[in-house]
């Protein structure tokens, strides 16, 4: 398939005009290589370890969500050089898609709503939001643990009935916590939970997943949807994060 073709099919999937202005610069064909693309490969974050399975995988594209370069660039550090020295020296294209695909339908917060089993989602403050089957806080909490194959830490009552819930893949707790308590929903699903949210939560009750796991299996998802058109494979490539707790036990 030709890159220019490819690049096409990916702004079909997610419209570049979809992200949010914080994004301009940010999305699209960000390390242009070979014209001819034969296999596919997409990633969370274009790590070292995610540019190497790449180029192992025989992939002449590497499509992530999150970009190579957040900030204007004076000096390249020896993380940044070899990344780019990886993709350079093996000829394969970076292309980033952001918020364009957390808007767009079929995106990120649509697979995260149908990975928790949210019935009728609607669009909710850059997220979803809709109905779950009721049950407890602490049970809802559980099944996103196991849905999403992470721990997830909740502020609220164990015994709180869930009903109505609503969801912002990555860090969207401050975007959407107003929103959630003026909409009365029952629980809101995010990552990266803040003292001041917790503070200011009023009766929503909190589940927070790490950042990785809301996101990831988006990307997943596009590398099942780019498949018939062209061969795909995601590359998982979670953080691996431990945890002490009081009695010294390790997790």
């Amino acid at each position: 398939m030709k890159l220019s073709n490819l690049v096409s099919r990916l702004e079909e999937i997610a419209p570049p005009d979809l992200a949010d202005e914080f994004d301009a610069g940010r999305i699209g064909l960000i390390v242009k290589g070979r014209g001819d693309v034969t296999k596919v490969a997409t990633a969370l974050d274009p790590t070292p370890y995610a540019i190497q399975r790449a180029v192992d995988e025989g992939a002449q594209m590497l499509v992530t969500h999150h970009t190579l370069i957040w900030d204007p660039v004076n000096s390249i550090d020896e993380d940044l050089a070899a990344r780019l020295k990886l993709l350079l020296d093996n000829d394969v294209s970076l292309y980033s898609m952001h918020t364009n695909y957390d808007n767009a339908p079929g995106g990120v917060n649509d697979v995260l709503a149908g990975l928790i089993g949210l019935a009728g989602p609607e669009l909710f403050s850059g997220g979803r939001a809709g109905n779950v089957p009721e049950t407890r806080l602490h049970a809802f909490a559980e099944e996103v643990s196991k849905k999403l194959g992470c721990g997830v830490e909740y502020v609220g009552d164990d015994e709180r009935r869930i009903k109505k819930a609503a969801l912002v893949a990555g860090s969207g707790f401050r975007l959407a916590l107003d929103t959630a308590r003026a909409a009365r929903v029952d629980v809101l699903l995010s990552s990266e939970l803040k003292h001041d949210v917790i503070l200011g939560r009023g009766d929503v009750a909190l589940v927070s997943a790490p950042h990785y796991f809301t996101e990831a299996p988006a990307m997943k998802a596009l590398a099942g949807r780019l498949t018939p058109s062209i061969p795909a494979v995601f590359i998982d490539d979670p953080p691996h994060i431990k945890t002490i707790c009081q009695d010294g036990r390790r997790h």
